[in-house]
């Protein structure tokens, strides 16, 4: 005589139907495709961040640029600040020795008294062609990057 013997369920798993193994093509093609917005979203930030970075980087070079000029200025004598006071040093540099000019300072000194009044202007070097009494007027709308003030006395 057979007893009624209950078979287990984890011993034995049941068949999936045929038509249900795996993913199908379409499902695939999503999946792709979602992935491909996300990271395409993060390559526009990606992009942004070096732009920001390019930028930043400039801004640092240029005021690095007109505070390494004030200090220079800091270091002469009154006759050679008094030399100055004749007109604008209209400068450009090449920061990373390569042969292209990177930024264009202007620095001007006025006489007033017992002291100096000193201004730096850095600019890109999309501003060469710009006549520099322009820069000093108004330099804001030439994209200034640093302009630097201060007094010198003696």
């Amino acid at each position: 005589m057979m007893r009624n013997c209950k078979i287990r369920s984890s011993e034995y798993p049941e068949k999936k139907p045929e038509g249900k193994k795996g993913f199908s093509l379409l499902e695939a093609v999503i999946g792709i495709a979602l992935v491909g917005i996300a990271l395409l979203g993060l390559a526009q930030m990606f992009t942004y961040s070096v732009m920001n970075n390019a930028r930043s980087d400039r801004m640092t070079s240029s005021t690095y640029l007109a505070q390494e000029q004030i200090d220079v200025l800091r270091n002469l004598t009154s006759a050679e600040l008094s030399a100055l006071t004749a007109g604008t040093v209209d400068e450009q540099i090449d920061v990373n020795n390569d042969g292209t000019f990177d930024f264009r300072r202007l620095t001007e000194v006025q006489f007033s008294g017992s002291s100096w009044s000193v201004r730096v202007l850095v600019f890109a070097e999309d501003q060469f062609g710009t006549a520099a009494t322009a820069l000093l007027e108004n330099p804001i709308p030439y994209k200034v990057k640093a302009d630097l003030n201060t007094v010198i006395s003696r």
